[in-house]
Order: C-alpha cells, then sequence, then structure tokens
C-alpha cells in the first residue's frame, strides 16, 4: 500500500476563478448534471475531505445522493456513504452540524496537537479527533488515512485547502468544471490562493479530458506528481 491515498480535487468555479460571490448565499456555480456526475465520483471513493471552514460556510452533509450507487457500494461490501474527514486549525467546529449528524460512515477530524485534546471532547460521539503534529501536516494526515484503508480520497474545497493540498504536491487528479460567467469581486473566495505550485510553466499538469455539461466545461487534469 502507497503510504499515502490517491487524491482527487474537485471544484466548480467561474471563468475568472472564483468558487462562490460574496453575498451571504451559496453561489451555484454548477448543474443538476454535474451535481449527479460529482455523485458518480463521489462513489469511487473511499473518503472525503472539506477544510473546517467549508463546514462552517456550507454545512455540507456530504453523502451519496443516488440510492443505486449506495446500494452499489453495499453490495461490494464497502458503507453506503465516504468517510468525512475535515481539517482544522482552530478547533471551531459545531457538533450539530450535518458534517457529523447524516450518514454512517466514520467522521474524521484532524487538529494540530495543542487543539486536539479539548475538540475531542467536544465532538465525544460525534468524530473521531486525530491529533495531526504541531504543527498540522498534510503527510501525517495522509498516511493516516492511508493506514485507515483509505486508497483514493476526494478533496471538495474550499480554496484554502485546495491551495494546501496542490501547493504540498499530493495531488494526483485535478477535476475542475467551468462556468460560463465571471464573478469580479476581489473579496469573493477564489480557487486557489498564492502559493509555489509544483505544476509551474516548465511542469505542466497534462490535460486528460474535456467534457461539455450542457454549458459547462470539465477539465480533468493529471498532475505527475509522483506517488509516495
Amino acid at each position: 500500500m502507497s503510504d499515502r491515498p490517491y487524491v482527487l480535487v474537485s471544484c466548480a468555479m467561474s471563468v475568472d476563478g472564483y468558487i462562490d460571490d460574496a453575498t451571504p448565499e451559496r453561489l451555484r456555480l454548477s448543474s443538476p448534471a454535474d451535481f449527479d456526475r460529482v455523485d458518480s465520483v463521489r462513489a469511487g471513493c473511499d473518503a472525503i475531505l472539506v477544510g473546517a471552514g467549508t463546514v462552517r460556510a456550507d454545512d455540507p452533509r456530504l453523502l451519496i445522493r443516488s440510492p443505486a450507487r449506495r446500494e452499489q457500494r453495499v453490495a461490494r461490501g464497502l458503507p453506503a456513504d465516504l468517510t468525512k474527514v475535515t481539517l482544522t486549525w482552530s478547533g471551531d467546529l459545531d457538533p450539530g452540524a450535518r458534517f457529523f449528524t447524516t450518514g454512517e460512515a466514520p467522521k474524521l477530524v484532524y487538529a494540530p496537537t495543542g487543539t486536539a485534546g479539548g475538540l475531542a471532547a467536544r465532538l465525544d460521539g460525534r468524530a473521531e479527533v486525530i491529533d495531526a503534529g504541531d504543527p498540522l501536516t498534510l503527510s501525517t494526515v495522509l498516511r493516516d488515512l492511508a493506514a485507515r484503508g483509505v486508497r483514493r480520497l476526494m478533496v471538495e474545497g474550499g480554496g484554502g485547502v485546495h491551495t494546501l493540498f496542490l501547493t504540498a504536491g499530493v495531488v494526483d487528479e485535478l477535476q475542475l468544471v467551468v462556468a460560463p460567467f465571471f464573478i469580479g469581486d476581489p473579496s469573493a473566495p477564489r480557487f486557489v490562493g498564492s502559493g509555489v505550485f509544483p505544476q509551474a510553466p516548465d511542469r505542466p499538469m497534462r490535460l486528460e479530458e474535456i467534457t461539455r455539461i450542457g454549458n459547462l466545461a470539465l477539465l480533468r487534469f493529471l498532475t505527475g506528481t509522483a506517488r509516495g
């Protein structure tokens, strides 16, 4: 077994690279057809990861929606839903969030040493809190997930988490859906922030697939990142 899972980052963004606008309501950049495609991709993974900021802002359930896909997973001896994973530095997580209260699969929270103890007490019975070091490191998180049998990890945001994974060089595949409009607001969240990325102009990703989904475009890249 590799010392980390295969990591797939999935995101929808505007033409100018934003994943939301700056209003309180969540902007839908995708479509029903693309939501179904994402559901299919989820069903082929073992775990799904979002940052604590996404848990707070979007209150996602992170469940597989299709009953048929859930049944197919169970028939293969897998849980109907994916293991849910989040990263937190501050420990600011609501035990009542749908991340913790929906689905029967395990919920894992990785936190730095100084945060893990108190957070474990607050989330007792809702999630397993794992000490990911001081400071928290992705290598610790990914090794622990691999040891738990996670072979394929889907990462769904937000922008800070995308940036963290991509700059660390641990992303194997990027599925990027582009919506046909602009946001144009510098205060809105972007797909990634500033950073030093391994996939620079002299080491580009490989465009593996382009798919039209109605008025959206799916770009599927392989990063060429070495495993292990």
